[in-house]
């Protein structure tokens, strides 16, 4: 048996399911092992790809740790990029840095030579390798984007997990599958959407075309949505905040019949999760709420020991808090009890609080680190006249019964606190803001990333027309550079 047989003959008896613990694969694994040194690039690759299925025993690890050796010393000999991604899920994750750069290095070398179907290989072999090359990123981007029409449905799904757990964020390429999906929305299943919801879900990403259709599709014909679907609908909706124009009652009405459907059979954890999620979006399930609070006045939610236990805090809060200031009865109070927190100034915001005094000329034209009822929390409040031309000193204002008096608030927020490449607000920081909007404050939101990179001149300027600016309690959407 030459060498070459000796490789494809352990493929093929991989290949064909042949128990890994028999004789025979064994014995291949073990002669491999010993023929290593005169195997040939090609049964190079062949072995990788083989040994990237296999289950790790002491055979296995030491060819592995023996193939890592000669893969470093023939890489600069190695021009074919399917054999050197074959060599990327080989090395794995547990690869020395060194040699994945190496491997990099000798990709970026072909990369001109690049095809649709090595792109998604080589996509997914950084993913097998755990390291994230932008620049090979970026050019299987665009050959993905270029060829998307030809992507298969569980590969749209490997890429977005590929992007997650290498934490690459490229809008260029979310959009361009998202408005694959969206054009061709009437063939897919709508399970598949959900399961692509839930993958662009976790990478942040807002699809909103997709999700409006989707909305649609929900409202038409919600038999489709299981308990586990439901679940993942309304956590991508709630967390991207997604609210449909023009259908947004059906369509929440139509979620919480779904849920009211389920409510025999839902865990206390998912009525919460699931409660939650539209209390996010500002609508009220009034049923599935007096579930929930049944359950909690018999202490069946919060149980000690629990080891989500304080999230499961969080997200009651929240739900009750939604009840009060969400409900139609509501009405903007006059005057809203306030403190103040710390006087000491994060590192984040001393620069924004030298700013205003530089601005406003006193550290009495506004009030940091502001505490207000239900646990919300204000960097900056300041007060201004009705016409909004003038900054009122807070101690002439103290108590905020005037109804002229208008009241801002500067929430300084990172950049994860919204959708991948927008400054749309994600679920927890639109309700915040929708809930300050309630209590009878002008929210105004900064990227505070890109307020530290600003000069100080430019940090005041900046200040000043948000404060000043006929736009400044306007929410706009701005695009965030992505990767390419």
């Amino acid at each position: 048996m030459t060498r070459g047989d000796l490789v494809f003959s352990l493929h093929a008896a991989v290949k064909l399911g042949i128990p890994q613990n028999t004789l025979l694969v064994q014995t291949l694994v073990r002669v491999c092992q010993e023929k290593l040194n005169q195997l040939d690039n090609r049964c190079i690759s062949v072995l990788a790809t083989t040994l990237a299925v296999l289950e790790k025993d002491k055979n296995v690890s030491a060819l592995q740790a023996g193939l890592q050796l000669l893969v470093e010393q023939r890489i600069p000999s190695i021009r074919d990029i399917f054999m050197l991604q074959n060599l990327m899920k080989c090395v794995g994750k547990d690869a020395p840095v060194f040699l994945k750069k190496k491997l990099e290095m000798a990709v970026l070398k072909e990369i001109d030579h690049l095809t649709f179907s090595n792109a998604l290989r080589v996509f997914l072999a950084l993913a097998a390798m755990n390291y994230c090359s932008i620049p090979i990123l970026n050019a299987c981007s665009k050959k993905i984007q270029e060829n998307v029409h030809d992507v298969p449905f569980r590969m749209l799904i490997l890429i977005l997990e590929t992007c997650y757990n290498l934490q690459y964020r490229n809008v260029k390429l979310f959009s361009a599958l998202a408005d694959y999906v969206h054009s061709a929305a009437c063939l897919w299943d709508k399970r598949q959407i959900v399961l692509l919801l839930s993958a662009f879900e976790t990478l942040a990403f807002q699809p909103h075309e997709l999700m409006g259709v989707f909305a649609e599709k929900v409202t038409e014909d919600p038999e489709f949505l299981n308990l586990k679907s439901l679940l993942i609908v309304l956590r991508a909706y709630s967390r991207l905040y997604y609210v449909p124009t023009g259908q947004k009652n059906l369509f929440f009405e139509t979620l919480h019949s779904c849920l009211i459907k389920y409510l025999p059979q839902i865990s206390n954890t998912e009525l919460l999760k699931a409660a939650y999620s539209l209390c996010i979006l500002g609508y009220l399930p009034h049923q599935a709420l007096d579930e929930l609070l049944q359950k909690d006045s018999r202490n069946e939610l919060l149980l000690s020991g629990d080891l989500y236990k304080e999230q499961k805090e969080m997200m009651l809060r929240c739900v009750k808090t939604c009840m009060e200031l969400d409900s139609p009865s509501f009405t903007k109070p006059a005057f809203v009890p306030t403190e103040n927190g710390s006087s000491l100034v994060s590192v984040n915001l001393r620069k924004a609080r030298d700013a205003l005094i530089e601005l406003l000329g006193d550290e009495n034209m506004f009030r940091q680190n502001v505490q207000l009822p239900y646990k919300y929390h204000i960097d900056f409040e300041i007060r201004m006249d009705s016409v909004r031309k003038k900054v009122l000193p807070i101690t002439a204002t103290d108590d905020g019964t005037d109804s002229s008096v208008q009241r801002l608030a500067f929430l300084f927020v990172p950049l994860s606190a919204f959708c991948v490449g927008t400054m749309h607000p994600q679920g927890k920081l639109a309700m915040k803001k929708r809930h300050l909007n309630k209590l009878g404050y002008h929210v105004i939101l900064v990227l505070n990333k890109k307020f530290q990179e600003m000069t100080n001149e430019d940090a005041v300027e900046f200040l000043k027309e948000k404060i000043y600016s006929e736009n400044a309690f306007h929410f706009s959407e701005v695009t965030v550079q992505d990767n390419n």
